[in-house]
């Protein structure tokens, strides 16, 4: 490692043992870090070796309800459909039962889901990344998170004053988001924040003033994704050119360098080169309807988890259409098939017979509406990483498991 990276790893380091208590350190260390490193050399074997598959990690969505209308949101704007508290603990049972203690809480909103952390109490020994607006965030709830011990809130921040009210449809937003998080820090949480990069918070939000304000904050991480234009208010204008990707990865790849927290992407490995996590099979996704999807945002699917979760494991295990797309999907790119191939996406999902499992049902007429934007996929202009760290830990666990030949 690099002097400048190992100076900015002690930093944060520092910073964050300094600004949370030891029994949070120590649930971080033991349930994320620990539990993590064995599960993921078990998936490392499992594919190798061709043994029954199950994903490394499993995003849930509990919930379509939700405070905020955003636009480009890929959930049902006014959707009822959760997931009931018997299946969230199967579905954490089950996938406890194949050494995976992760788990990607996802909404809707998620704070609005009933018995939400009655359930994440059951399972002292698994750590749960709650993807949050934070809105809904009082010292109390956050107290609440803090006595749990292995919660940590993933803040979406998705664009400075005016871009966050009108990106989410609301006013006051991004003040709203602000108290949840100083609530956070203020009970000293492990928590960091997320954004989806597109043309319009571009600017405001791909910038070391952003990282240096965060931190500033208390926040222990940043995560980049990229904007998916999906949903029944897409907008496929906002989606950022080939030009601002490679930009959007440059800025990744500089800054984790000497950067004041965290910076997390799960886009490229060590090389540089495109990563798709759901064809790899690193993560699936369960809808609130409690269909076993692919990825968040392709909400169509053929299998549904029963009334405590428990046919998990066999639904991984056996499922022709996950499989399929997996296939599909590493064999068109390297990238995002939603914004490079929408159309041979569309074409597989009906010929597979694929349910809608959204409140709206109309997934896949938006498929076909959808037209190819730039995706992660940088092909021969990949950027390869920087720091030491960070290239050991992508080739550690970033490498395609040969989901890519």
């Amino acid at each position: 490692m690099g002097l400048t990276d190992y100076t900015s790893l002690l930093k944060i380091t520092g910073r964050v043992v300094s600004h949370t208590t030891p029994r949070l350190l120590w649930k971080f260390v033991r349930n994320f870090g620990l539990r993590n490193l064995k599960n993921m050399s078990a998936f490392e074997r499992r594919m190798k070796n061709g043994e029954p598959f199950f994903p490394a990690f499993m995003m849930i969505s509990v919930t379509e309800a939700c405070n905020l209308a955003c636009s480009g949101c890929w959930v049902s704007k006014g959707g009822k459909m959760s997931l009931t508290p018997e299946q969230l603990d199967g579905i954490i049972t089950q996938s406890k039962s194949q050494g995976s203690y992760f788990f990607g809480i996802l909404g809707g909103e998620p704070l609005m889901y009933r018995g939400l952390f009655e359930v994440l109490e059951k399972h002292p020994d698994c750590y749960f990344q709650i993807f949050t607006n934070a809105t809904l965030i009082t010292p109390e709830l956050a107290q609440r998170m803090r006595k749990l011990g292995n919660v940590t809130p993933l803040i979406s921040i998705e664009g400075l004053q005016e871009e966050s009210d009108r990106r989410r449809g609301k006013d006051d937003v991004y003040e709203r988001t602000l108290r949840g998080l100083r609530a956070c820090r203020d009970a000293k949480l492990i928590f960091g924040a997320a954004a989806s990069i597109c043309k319009s918070n571009f600017d405001e939000l791909v910038s070391r003033q952003h990282l240096e304000n965060l931190a500033h904050e208390g926040a222990a991480f940043m995560w980049y994704y990229i904007y998916r234009p999906v949903g029944a208010d897409a907008h496929p204008e906002n989606a950022l050119t080939k030009e601002q990707v490679r930009q959007l990865r440059q800025f990744i790849v500089e800054q984790r360098r000497n950067a004041p927290l965290i910076i997390i992407d799960v886009y490229w490995g060590a090389d540089g080169k495109a990563i798709c996590p759901g064809a790899t099979g690193m993560s699936h996704h369960i809808s609130p309807s409690g269909y076993v999807e692919f990825c968040p945002p392709l909400q169509m699917a053929m299998e549904k988890v029963n009334a405590d979760g428990s046919n998990l494991v066999e639904i991984c295990r056996d499922s022709q259409f996950l499989a399929d797309l997996r296939q599909l999907t590493s064999s068109t790119t390297r990238g995002c098939i939603l914004m490079e191939a929408p159309d041979k996406l569309a074409d597989f999902l009906e010929a597979h017979g694929g349910f809608e499992t959204t409140s709206r049902a109309t997934f896949l007429a938006e498929l076909k509406r959808m037209h190819h934007v730039p995706g992660h996929d940088m092909h021969d202009e990949a950027i390869p990483e920087k720091s030491p760290l960070y290239r050991m830990l992508q080739k550690r666990y970033f490498f395609g498991f040969g989901a890519y030949g």
